[in-house]
């Protein structure tokens, strides 16, 4: 058991190190993209040996990878899982026995699977909780009349994190030709969040039809702060249901270990 906790605990360390660890939601993509990538240079020569060559990651995976954050490519992905499975077979194998290594370089290969989608729910989270900002300043831009492809573009300019990192490419993307309101669907379908979907098809919606703006990212984010104070509400009541485990289970029986032991002990011996 020892050997098989020592083999996953370094598949993971493998797995993380060869992934990348998560993007800071504070940190901008110019950083990232200047940031020096040694590790994912070699990960790519390992990818890309004949062996691996033809190895292909599944669509989840390719999913995660995408909502991650990370810099990685598909190749390097393929490497990590590689060099996750082949590091715990050996480790198992040289502690306990062959056949357990063999064993268990199928379940090492999923790991960087359950690395990409932390990373995943994470970079998710950081970005779901940037809409509020991103319309507060798309309310700013529009009301000081700036039409909706402009006024988007200065919000996204101002804002920081993941979110803005994803929208940013959209920007990149209709700086070269491409269609605007195109752009939009291909980042809210790949982000998946339905207040930013919404945010998105509004912008879509009003650029086509020329209508105002501000009104409709007033309205929105009135309804989306009002679904959020809700949920949070929610949150807040079921709180004390949750915290009835930690409290039967681990506070009330050290409490009762602190205080009433001591006294019944101390009285069956004062009866003896």
């Amino acid at each position: 058991m020892v050997a098989i906790q020592a083999g996953f605990g370094t598949a993971v360390a493998v797995a993380a190190i060869g992934l990348g660890r998560a993007p800071d939601p504070l940190a901008s993509s110019a950083i990232v993209r200047d940031r020096p990538p040694p590790i994912g240079n070699a990960l790519e020569v390992v990818g890309g040996w004949p062996i691996l060559r033809g190895v292909r990651i599944s669509r989840t995976t390719k999913t995660r990878l995408d909502r991650s954050g990370t810099d990685r490519s598909e190749r390097q992905v393929v490497a990590s899982k590689a060099l996750v499975a082949a590091t715990t077979m050996f480790a198992v194998s040289a502690i306990v026995s062959p056949l357990l290594g063999v064993a268990a370089a199928p379940i090492a290969w999923r790991v960087p699977d359950l690395v990409l989608a932390r990373f995943a729910r994470r970079t998710l989270a950081a970005a779901d909780r940037e809409i509020p900002v991103l319309l507060d300043l798309l309310a700013v831009a529009t009301s000081a009349g700036l039409p909706p492809q402009l006024a988007f573009r200065r919000a996204v300019e101002a804002a920081t994190g993941p979110l803005a990192d994803e929208l940013r490419s959209v920007i990149d993307a209709s700086d070269l030709g491409g269609r605007w309101r195109d752009e939009l669907i291909v980042v809210g379908d790949r982000l998946a969040l339905p207040d930013l979907q919404r945010l998105l098809g509004g912008l879509a919606r009003t650029d086509s039809l020329g209508s105002s703006l501000a009104g409709e990212i007033g309205h929105l984010a009135s309804d989306i702060r009002e679904v959020r104070r809700a949920a949070a509400a929610q949150r807040a009541r079921t709180a004390p249901v949750k915290m009835l485990f930690p409290l039967v289970f681990l506070v009330l029986p050290a409490f009762l270990l602190l205080t009433v032991v001591p006294v019944l002990l101390t009285t069956l011996r004062s009866i003896d």
